[in-house]
């Protein structure tokens, strides 16, 4: 790993919980959150929810081959599964109380897939929580560069042919992120209500919510 992703990783280990508690704090609070409510955390691990002290019944979805980390935090009940977020015919609608996904939507691929990405939310979750960073928060929160998303095409190409060379699995992650505005997150959720997170005033993140209507 090169020294600027290790000092870029060293920067989130810090912030990161700061963050993550603060939003897990959000979804607690905003979502009606009950003991043993079902939830389905999309493309997500068991990490965020050592910050919700409710004990839920939780599904972790990941992609086959998906690296997961099965270690178990807080108070809940964890099962991990194998599936696509983008096609999770195998659940009827409202198969779970809420549907969850931090930071995934903008990872699924194109357009056309993070609209069925959204979709399956939509469907599967009787409420939801969709969250996904602003491109205009200074610091880019995959490649750790300033302003990533306003530079010039021929810059950004030359810098990726960089990376692959050095650190290609991590490039690939930054080639296959397309990172959504608040009106993309809207049209995608029209029923949901828009959270903005911010930090020093700058929009960090943008989160789409239904409440859970039991």
């Amino acid at each position: 790993m090169s020294t600027r992703l290790k000092l870029l990783y060293g920067f989130y280990e810090r912030i990161i919980p700061v963050l993550r508690s603060r939003r897990m704090a959000f979804f607690e609070q905003t979502m009606g959150v009950k003991p043993g409510m079902r939830i389905v955390d999309l493309g997500g691990t068991s990490y965020n929810w050592q910050w919700v002290s409710t004990p839920l019944d939780i599904t972790v979805v990941n992609l086959p081959g998906v690296t997961v980390d099965y270690a178990t935090c807080g108070p809940h009940r964890f099962h991990f599964v194998e599936g696509d977020a983008t096609d999770m015919q195998g659940h009827a609608d409202g198969s779970f109380d809420i549907a969850f996904s931090n930071s995934v939507i903008e990872h699924v691929g194109d357009a056309a897939k993070q609209a069925r990405f959204a979709h399956e939310v939509r469907r599967l979750g009787r409420g939801y929580q969709v969250q996904t960073p602003s491109k205009y928060f200074p610091l880019e929160a995959h490649t750790g560069m300033p302003f990533w998303w306003y530079y010039p095409p021929s810059l950004k190409q030359r810098l990726i042919r960089t990376w692959e060379q050095k650190v290609p699995e991590w490039t690939d992650m930054v080639k296959g992120t397309t990172v959504l505005s608040s009106m993309e997150m809207q049209r995608y959720f029209p029923d949901g209500a828009l959270h903005v997170e911010r930090v020093a005033g700058i929009p960090k993140s943008y989160t789409m919510y239904r409440r859970f209507a039991g």
